[in-house]
């Protein structure tokens, strides 16, 4: 529970410096009004150094136990926003839950939708704002999409195709690409939560899952070319398609209805910029807008590639969004943007897929 004044900044610390950390949660939350970012906890030398340079104002922790050590006190985190590696969000969601600390969790939650459940009912019964950050949800294809569903521009949707792919045809090395189980690594839970929770929030529960995650990098311990295909139970199929190994990248969505289909190109702006070091609010460059040469067209009968269908203009991606959400729901007890009954859904899809990929058969959930 909030025990900040209803006018003073709430405030935030932000656990994990690595890609997810300084990358996306740091200058979002900075960037938010409402939100102050109070304490980044990295144990890392050369990471705190980043801090100091970039939020000098802003304190160090080496543990997160300091965090907790705090609870309940003056100078308790308002918030605990937790972007280090997936093995380590249950634990430390449990531990900010069980101290009463609200928090917000980077994708996946958790390995599995049971240890996801039994966060979502630990902060039911500790009345604890808990919620998952899911940003893609506010891609620019993504809310131009729902803005045609939602007109009925498409008519009944048949086919969703969604692909998240990329050309990185050497190893990074680090636990992103470990196949050990307990890192929770590959593309499937990484570039895959996004997909599916993208796949589930636009046309529903899924009842059927099909995957096939491969591994073909040499060297590689993890999968990195997973498809999944989804019966959802309105009958919508998505196939859907996460990569490290595409030489030529398909289209990001290709989503094709009764009436007419839309294909739309190219990747949201938003992290590509947040990386450039741009920020949200520079009046310099209207945050999340793409030229119109990207903007995704509309019709039947023929390629967009050959002149096919209208150009549609594409709606501003809004990452800053989700924190304003987050903000809005601590100060009113409102319901968080991304739950943890969402992010188990999600869960269950992968686990299905994962299992589907292993023994080669499809599963019904």
């Amino acid at each position: 529970m909030n025990t900040a004044s209803p006018t003073a900044p709430l405030r935030v610390a932000l656990v994990g410096y690595g890609l997810a950390g300084s990358v996306f949660h740091a200058p979002l939350v900075t960037a938010t009004e409402g939100l102050v970012l109070d304490t980044v906890v990295t144990s890392d030398p050369g990471r705190q150094g980043q801090v100091r340079e970039a939020f000098p104002d802003v304190r160090l922790a080496a543990s997160a136990d300091e965090l907790w050590a705090r609870a309940g006190g003056e100078d308790a985190p308002d918030l605990v926003v937790i972007a280090s590696p997936n093995k380590t969000h249950v634990p430390l969601a449990t531990a900010a839950l069980t101290a009463g600390i609200p928090v917000v969790v980077d994708k996946p939650l958790a390995a599995t939708a049971a240890e996801a459940r039994e966060l979502a009912a630990l902060a039911d019964r500790t009345g604890t704002f808990l919620s998952v950050f899911q940003n893609r949800r506010w891609d620019n294809d993504f809310l131009t999409l729902r803005r045609l569903l939602d007109g009925g521009d498409l008519g009944e949707v048949l086919r969703f195709e969604s692909r998240f792919e990329r050309w990185r045809p050497q190893l990074k090395g680090g636990w992103r690409e470990s196949g050990a189980p307990e890192e929770i690594g590959g593309l499937l839970y990484d570039l895959g939560s996004h997909v599916v929770d993208q796949a589930l929030v636009l046309f529903g529960p899924a009842v059927r899952v099909y995957a096939e995650a491969d591994v073909r990098r040499p060297g590689a311990e993890a999968d990195d070319d997973t498809f999944i295909a989804l019966t959802h139970a309105n009958g919508v199929r998505s196939h859907l398609h996460v990569s490290a190994t595409t030489a030529q990248l398909g289209p990001r969505f290709r989503v094709l209805g009764s009436r007419a289909g839309w294909v739309k190109y190219g990747l949201d702006p938003q992290e590509a910029a947040l990386r450039e070091g741009l920020r949200p609010g520079d009046e310099s460059r209207p945050w999340g807008e793409e030229p119109e040469h990207l903007w995704g067209r509309l019709g039947s009968g023929e390629s967009p590639l050959t002149g096919g269908g209208l150009p549609v203009p594409t709606a501003a991606g809004d990452y800053p969004a989700y924190y304003a959400a987050v903000a809005a729901a601590l100060r009113s007890g409102g319901p968080a943007p991304v739950t943890a009954h969402e992010a188990a859904q999600c869960l269950a899809v992968l686990e299905a897929a994962r299992r589907s990929s292993a023994e080669g058969v499809a599963v019904d959930l």
